[in-house]
Formats: structure tokens, C-alpha cells, sequence
């Protein structure tokens, strides 16, 4: 069984590899889309809180698109990691495990407090507002702008990447 899974991860990091553009680039468009929501985060929910006026409002149907947005995390943490952890199974290096620390530690925003309960807890809603409370909304903002600095790392891997022509033979491929 040991050997099965060996030869299946083998044969998955060979095909990784091998399309390494395609990969990273696939990270780089779903986490793009967080420059989105992290916008509006600022924009509309700190700057309500901080100055009582938001600078991004946005009605019903943004914000449910908004949501979508942020939701679109979830394959941006996925597609990410696996960069990550391709670089570290080939070597160890800090760097490459704090992103993909930093960029895990978003499983932790998205389950246990949402923008919801930020929006409720600064809104000083029914359900927010308490000391606790409002720390933790601020906890959870932390941890959603942790994903600067691994996008700008991923965009230099990506751009890194076109420049060396790693990972490209799925287009010279297609242009054969």
C-alpha cells in the first residue's frame, strides 16, 4: 500500500511539475479575486468602523457576489499550498512554510468567524459588539489580509516562472 501511494505521489508531482505555469497561474487568478474582497473589507467595513462612513457600499446583490468572491479562497488555499509544499518536499527552506502557514491560517477566518459576524460585531448588531467580540472581529481581519503578502509571492512565482519557461509544455504542446 505504502509503495501504491508513493508511486501515485511521484507520478502527481511529475505531472505538478511538468505543468507548473498552469498550476501557479490557476493560484494567481483565484487569488487575485481576494484583491477584491480585501477592497471592500477596507473600504466599506474598517472604514465604517474607523470613520462611520464606508467608501465601498454595496447592496444586496454585491454583496452576495462579494461573498462569492471570498469564497473563491477556498481553491485559491488549495491550488496555493500545493506550491508551497511542492517547494518544501524538494527542500526545506522557512520562507516557503511561513506562506503556507500564513495562507492556512485562513481555514481558521473562513470557519470560525466570518465577515458576517465582523460586520455584525462592528455594527454593534444584536449578536456583536461586546469587548471580546470586537477583538476577535479584528483578529479575523488580521488573518484575511494575511494573504498579501503570499499573493505577491505567488505572482513573483508566477512571473519567475514565464521568464525561466518552467512548466510550459502544455502550450508548446498546443501550438505543435
Amino acid at each position: 500500500m505504502v509503495m501504491f501511494v508513493r508511486k501515485k505521489a511521484a507520478r502527481f508531482w511529475a505531472w505538478y511539475e511538468r505543468y507548473y505555469v498552469l498550476n501557479v497561474g490557476i493560484a494567481v487568478v483565484l487569488f487575485l479575486w481576494q484583491l477584491v474582497h480585501l477592497y471592500w473589507l477596507g473600504a466599506d467595513v474598517i472604514a465604517q468602523r474607523l470613520t462611520e462612513t464606508s467608501f465601498f457600499p454595496l447592496n444586496a446583490f454585491w454583496r452576495t457576489l462579494i461573498v462569492l468572491v471570498d469564497y473563491s479562497e477556498i481553491p485559491a488555499i488549495i491550488t496555493t499550498s500545493l506550491v508551497y509544499i511542492n517547494e518544501l518536499r524538494k527542500q526545506f527552506r522557512w520562507n516557503p512554510l511561513i506562506l503556507l502557514l500564513m495562507l492556512n491560517s485562513q481555514w481558521r477566518h473562513l470557519f470560525w468567524i466570518t465577515d458576517e459576524f465582523v460586520i455584525h460585531t462592528f455594527l454593534g448588531e444584536p449578536h456583536g459588539g461586546t469587548v471580546l467580540q470586537v477583538w476577535l472581529a479584528w483578529v479575523a481581519i488580521l488573518i484575511d489580509y494575511l494573504e498579501l503578502p503570499v499573493i505577491f509571492d505567488i505572482v513573483r512565482r508566477l512571473l519567475r516562472a514565464l521568464r525561466q519557461g518552467s512548466g510550459l509544455e502544455f502550450i508548446r504542446k498546443e501550438m505543435r
